[in-house]
């Protein structure tokens, strides 16, 4: 290979180890290539990459379902959402660990974020855990791992990103999401149950909530409940493009935080806007630094290369999904999953689509991979979030998520090698 064809990956990683932020790292060497280069094209060709990556119609869904995440929690939706679980959960053992967990699940269908769901439960949930003898780093370990579901259950952010990546339909990857996310959710439960029956924690509800009580949090619910449903319902019959989806759940949940619960409150507007584009804002512009680090790998023929020799290397799709597999939770644990997924994804899934692998079936596969590495030590994303909200340090937290890791680990192998569980309900709606 010519040194220029090389050198850009070689700073490229060199930037990340010295902790240069990743979008800033992507664009200084996207730089370095555009003006130094004798291969390279011109650099108003790059400036133009950098303007058109977020100018892309389908990824303005990520700012409104951000947008509308916010919101949620602003409006009272989430809290009324906890309440509920608790009444379905909090009766077991480990209660507020199960509705740690259960919370994620149904926040996937309104935050979308892995990020956005461990703050947020990190700090409603973690300190009443605490209150209820469960150990810091134990509760911070329960809140992390369950954020792995959000991103996989729609609106998950990672799902437009690959879809996007990896030129799928958004509406089939957001069907692909939900059973893979209640399988993540199953796993943890029981091992939530299991590690609290053995530390003696305790429920959060002496006995099982009467009918009338959870049908009292039900109503009280209900209306966020309608949130997951109607985007899917309104994208299996065409309604909407996911990106309107978007919109959309912003428009309701202000009417339902406003007139209905009336809770959101004017005031509340400069917050909302101040969260949602700083939120937003981070994940642009990791976005924009990948789009011109992509135009660098298209031209010198890298992703080419890559799939060409991970073709030659290897003939069986089962042994490309365990080496993309082990590849995926190591890159994870170093960068942005967001990154990850805009970088890798183009180099990947050339080479699955030559072994027959099932392209929605290899994003979830991806996707989970890579919130997985999220949660996991030493650079987790969602690790140094709760850590740095709660105050627990990261080598007690590191103690108590290895059983958590085996068991997302084994829910991603049951879910890599038997595509029929990822794949039912795409079929069944296509």
């Amino acid at each position: 290979m010519e040194f220029w064809t090389v050198f850009p990956l070689i700073l490229l990683f060199l930037l990340f180890f010295l902790k240069i932020p990743v979008a800033y790292s992507m664009l200084i060497t996207g730089a370095v290539y555009y003006l130094f280069s004798p291969n390279s094209m011109d650099i108003v060709l790059m400036c133009q990459k950098l303007v058109a990556s977020n100018s892309s119609f389908v990824y303005l869904a990520i700012p409104f379902f951000t947008c509308a995440g916010v919101v949620f929690n602003y409006s009272g939706i989430t809290r009324r959402l906890m309440n509920l679980a608790e009444m379905l959960v909090g009766h077991l053992r480990g209660g507020l660990g199960h509705v740690n967990i259960v919370l994620s699940a149904m926040m996937g269908g309104l935050s979308g974020s892995a990020i956005a769901d461990t703050a947020m439960q990190s700090k409603m949930l973690v300190p009443e855990m605490e209150r209820l003898g469960y150990d810091k780093d134990y509760s911070c370990v329960v809140t992390a791992s369950s954020s792995c579901i959000t991103p996989i259950i729609p609106p998950g952010i990672c799902l437009i990103l690959y879809s996007t990546a990896a030129n799928v339909s958004v509406a089939k990857m957001f069907y692909a999401g939900y059973i893979p996310g209640l399988c993540i959710m199953a796993g943890l439960m029981i091992l939530n149950w299991r590690i609290s029956k053995k530390r003696g924690y305790k429920p959060s509800r002496e006995k099982m909530a009467t009918p009338r009580e959870f049908g009292k949090a039900l109503r009280e619910a209900i209306w966020a409940l309608f949130v997951p449903f109607g985007i899917v319902m309104a994208l299996r019959l065409g309604i909407c493009t996911p990106t309107e989806a978007g919109a959309m759940c912003i428009l309701y949940s202000v009417v339902i935080g406003a007139f209905v619960y009336r809770e959101l409150k004017l005031s509340m507007l400069k917050d909302i806007l101040v969260e949602s584009v700083t939120a937003t804002a981070g994940v642009m512009f990791i976005l924009a630094g990948a789009n011109v680090l992509n135009g660098y790998l298209t031209w010198e023929r890298i992703p080419i290369m890559i799939s060409q020799a991970l073709t030659a290397g290897i003939s069986s799709k089962y042994v490309f999904l365990l080496v993309v597999n082990v590849m995926l939770l190591a890159i994870g644990c170093f960068f942005d999953g967001g990154a990850a997924m805009i970088l890798l994804a183009p180099l990947l899934v050339p080479v699955a689509e030559v072994l027959g692998i099932d392209l929605i079936h290899f994003g979830i596969v991806m996707c989970i991979n890579l919130t997985i590495a999220g949660f996991t030590p030493p650079f987790g994303s969602q690790m140094f979030t709760t850590c740095a909200i709660t105050g627990c340090s990261i080598e007690k937290y590191a103690k108590q998520a290895i059983p958590f890791v085996s068991v997302l680990v084994a829910v991603l192998l049951l879910l890599t090698y038997i595509p029929g569980i990822v794949l039912l309900v795409p079929n069944l709606l296509a």
